[in-house]
């Protein structure tokens, strides 16, 4: 029977395929062999940037770089069976590191592995270069594909009307790509909020105070030498700090996830109703099923498994959120199994991503359904009517509408028949008569044009001032 089939997690079983590239950064293979480079990395440091110890030659430097590079699935075997012994991966890390380089002419340095370190120096700067790898590598490209398919969506429909709903009512005309524009315009806000989001770390010891490295080398400015490294490796230096890194700053990123994937589910959710409205054409396969009893069905299956991985997804992200910040005194374990879960709550929202690229490769605007809608709706101009009654200076002109619209079917020609009887300006009356559910759509078309501008809302805003 396959791996596939005996996983406990659908991620690594039904949904393999789609989670597959997480496992470079959030496997456990990932985090130990990335550790490996943590401590790797350390030493060299302390060799080029503090001389604590002699200095390498260009064939001991490789033999250092080469061991995180060339990091087997036998080695990380070896690593977790050490572990079995030291019940702690780090120590079980730098166990592994000794014994590789105790063959070796770097023989003579293995008491500067993990020099006046704690394991969460390693574990915390692991991680947050794994969440930032992946985000660069697999979680935006992802978003972008969504953005673009809603791109293409608001360029196609930007003046398709279509009848907006509020309260879930009839309410008044709008145009499927300017609603598309909508979400567009919310995910790009927080697209550029995650790709500029600045990962902290930090290096300083069992308390962050540095006491190890300070009582054996008073001589070194370990706070520039722990600021240097971090920022070396693309983050952002925490220096103050109990053993563990305060996780706002992760938990600041874990939001801005949050926020997007509660965007996804409520654009999954309005699909999944267009859908069911028919506005939305779903595209047949014709090897699939969409029921195991009625063959007719085609189903907005994919949505709706978006929707429940987003769930999942948010529900670990709000735990982050309550846990993370919380540790008992300068520091205690359990947020470190907590820890290990990033890669299931990014497995759930990559899962939910390439749901809704898959949905959205898959539907149509049905312009002709939208159309008749909105000509079974004409009481849904009564808004317009009733503002250029008012800016024509007539006194009652809401209750006016309100007494021929509200709870009551309306016609073009009902419409115009109460137009012709009134006693007003012919120039009010021909504003009044050219009023139709498939024009009143305001500046929906070029809402939807502006959004796709480099600018976005501002653009617009600037537009309209002028």
């Amino acid at each position: 029977m396959s791996d596939d089939l005996l996983a406990l997690s659908p991620l690594d079983g039904r949904y393999r395929n789609e989670t597959e590239p997480l496992r470079e950064y959030f496997s456990e293979f990932a985090y130990i062999r990335e550790r490996v480079r943590i401590e790797i990395t350390y030493l060299i440091a302390l060799v080029r940037d503090i001389h604590l110890v002699r200095a390498l030659t260009s064939e001991e430097l490789d033999i250092l770089k080469a061991l995180p590079d060339s990091f087997s699935a036998e080695d990380a075997q070896q690593v977790k069976e050490l572990e079995k012994v030291t019940r702690h991966d780090v120590k079980a890390i730098e166990y592994f590191l000794r014994a590789k380089l105790s063959k070796t002419s770097l023989s003579e340095l293995l008491e500067a592995i993990h020099f006046g370190l704690t394991s969460e120096d390693a574990n915390n700067i692991a991680q947050a270069i794994a969440l930032r790898e992946a985000r660069e590598q697999i979680i935006l490209p992802a978003l972008n594909k969504i953005l673009n398919q809603l791109a293409d969506l608001i360029q196609k429909y930007k003046s398709a009307p279509m009848l907006a709903r509020t309260h879930g009512q009839p309410a008044v005309p709008t145009t499927f790509g300017k609603e598309a524009a909508v979400y567009y315009a919310r995910l790009k806000k927080q697209e550029a909020r995650m790709a500029s989001h600045r990962f902290e770390a930090k290096l300083n010891g069992a308390v962050g105070n540095f006491n190890a490295a300070m009582a054996a080398a008073p001589q070194v400015d370990w706070m520039a030498f722990s600021e240097k490294f971090i920022r070396d490796l693309g983050l952002e230096p925490n220096p103050v700090t109990t053993q563990m890194l305060p996780y706002e700053n992760w938990i600041e990123y874990f939001n801005i996830l949050h926020s997007i994937n509660s965007i996804l589910i409520d654009f999954a959710q309005d699909m999944w109703r267009y859908a069911s409205d028919d506005y939305l054409k779903l595209k047949v396969v014709a090897a699939e099923t969409g029921s195991s009893t009625m063959p007719q069905k085609t189903n907005p299956i994919d949505f709706e498994n978006a929707e429940g991985n987003l769930g999942i997804a948010n529900a670990l992200f709000e735990h982050y959120a309550h846990k993370l910040p919380i540790s008992r005194l300068q520091r205690d374990l359990s947020d470190s199994t907590v820890r290990r879960t990033f890669g299931v709550a990014l497995g759930h929202s990559l899962t939910a991503y390439a749901s809704l690229a898959k949905a959205l490769e898959r539907i149509e605007a049905n312009e002709a359904v939208m159309k008749q809608e909105l000509e079974n709706h004409w009481e849904i101009i009564a808004e317009g009517a009733q503002t250029i009654l008012r800016a024509a200076g007539l006194s009652d002109a809401y209750d006016q509408l309100k007494s021929i619209t509200r709870g009551k079917e309306i016609t073009k020609e009902t419409f115009h028949n109460w137009v012709d009887s009134l006693s007003i300006d012919p120039a009010v009356k021909k504003k009044l008569r050219d009023l139709s559910p498939l024009t009143y759509t305001g500046l929906a078309e070029e809402i939807a044009e502006k959004t796709l501008n480099t600018k976005g809302t501002n653009a617009l805003r600037a537009s309209r001032s002028t």
